[in-house]
């Protein structure tokens, strides 16, 4: 088969053939339609998450997919050959970007049914990870305010429906064409960050989703009302900054999981969520698209396909 791996820190991703792995007990062995890319994506190829995710090498990269399941490993329940599925293996162990790829059956989750199968590739890490911030860790609820910083991005785009299903009122930060896509995704506010200062249009906010990090960061606790959450996909928040606004914040590490994926799935077929896609390209056209979501650019998800 076909698998786009590394050969070591900072080395450029290469199309191989390798051999078509075998599912071991508790293992599914899923045929990959679409894989989508991530930011760790390119921090796991640079080397900069050794601490967290050291790889073992040749690695093949990629960790959110969706397929159809092509072989079950012994002691798998619950499902069967042919069901269609999205997943996120662990960083450590990557996969995603390979015509099969070997599954742990508690990292499965349905694919929903209301999106192409293609496009369901784009939801494990950025849905996962704003479902985590948004509704586990912040427990967002009907009519608070959420501020996102990078709404046209992949994490953003979901924050921002999903805020929408809660009733929550959803103010997010972009630019250009993406101030276009937050308002379709249903965004109440778009504000130009390179124009618009946002600590001068909002205040109040019950709940910070920075994805920024650094000085968007910090001036985001000047709109946190008193008690008020901020949550970071990028960096720790300031401490001395949580107790002189007296609010609670946290880095959220996102972890794969199965069950979290299948609520994830599950809201998307009842609300009718879309994944904001940037575009779909074949694997052989990996390294452009790796290019492109390695310059912070991309609005939304890059899906590589394995057709």
């Amino acid at each position: 088969m076909k698998a786009i791996r590394i050969t070591g820190y900072e080395t450029e991703p290469n199309l191989d053939d390798v051999s078509q792995p075998v599912p071991a007990s508790g293992q599914v062995l899923v045929r990959v339609r679409a894989a989508s890319l991530n930011p760790l994506d390119v921090k796991l190829q640079r080397g900069y998450m050794e601490q967290f995710f050291p790889l073992t090498f040749p690695y093949t990269l990629g960790t959110d997919l969706a397929g159809v399941i092509e072989q079950l490993g012994a002691d798998v329940e619950g499902w069967a050959l042919g069901d269609q599925v999205v997943a996120r293996t662990e960083p450590t162990a990557g996969g995603a970007f390979a015509e099969y790829a070997l599954v742990p059956k508690e990292l499965l989750a349905k694919a929903p049914s209301t999106l192409p199968l293609k496009e369901a590739a784009g939801i494990p890490t950025a849905a996962g990870t704003a479902w985590q911030a948004l509704f586990e860790s912040a427990e967002l609820t009907e009519g608070q305010k959420v501020l996102i910083h990078a709404g046209a991005g992949g994490v953003g785009s979901f924050a921002i429906q999903f805020a929408n299903c809660v009733g929550a009122r959803g103010i997010a930060t972009a630019s250009g064409s993406g101030l276009d896509i937050v308002r379709l995704l249903g965004a109440d506010m778009g504000i130009d960050y390179r124009c618009e200062d946002f600590v001068q249009k909002v205040s109040d906010i019950d709940v910070v989703l920075d994805t920024m990090g650094g000085e968007t960061q910090q001036r985001s606790f000047e709109v946190l009302r008193s008690g008020g959450h901020l949550l970071s996909t990028v960096m720790p928040p300031d401490e001395t900054l949580v107790a002189a606004h007296n609010v609670t914040a946290g880095f959220i590490f996102h972890a794969s999981d199965g069950q979290r994926l299948a609520r994830v799935s599950k809201a998307i077929d009842q609300y009718g969520l879309q994944v904001l896609v940037d575009r779909t390209v074949p694997f052989t056209e990996f390294i452009q698209a790796f290019q492109h979501q390695a310059s912070g650019h991309a609005r939304g998800k890059i899906i590589i396909t394995f057709d």
